[in-house]
């Protein structure tokens, strides 16, 4: 039976935007880089969001079940990074926007 994960879509629908980007700007701020490329803003929110990825390894045990769910959240996660690199992200690419303009 095909287990229905919900809140983890939810959580890899908003990634981008309540977790990844924001880190992403902050990264640039703390690095006194006030005008990143997009390609590098969006290379940044990647990297953030591959941390959930890593999160989710060391924190589910290593059994069947467990494994299908991960391999559910590296397929959701790469529809959403393939988002992001492509420039398909409205909130990211605003994000980027509004720090590359107005910082």
């Amino acid at each position: 039976m095909k287990q229905d994960y919900f809140e983890i879509d939810r959580v890899i629908e908003d990634l981008a935007k309540s977790y990844a980007a924001p880190c992403a700007t902050s990264w640039f701020k703390v690095n006194n880089i006030k005008r990143p490329s997009q390609e590098d803003y969006r290379k940044k929110v990647v990297e953030f969001m591959k941390h959930f990825e890593q999160t989710l390894s060391i924190s589910y045990p290593n059994d069947i079940q467990s494994e299908e769910f991960k391999e559910y959240v590296r397929s959701g996660l790469r529809k959403a990074i393939y988002s992001v690199n492509s420039g398909n992200s409205k909130e990211v690419e605003r994000r980027y926007k509004y720090y590359a303009d107005y910082n």
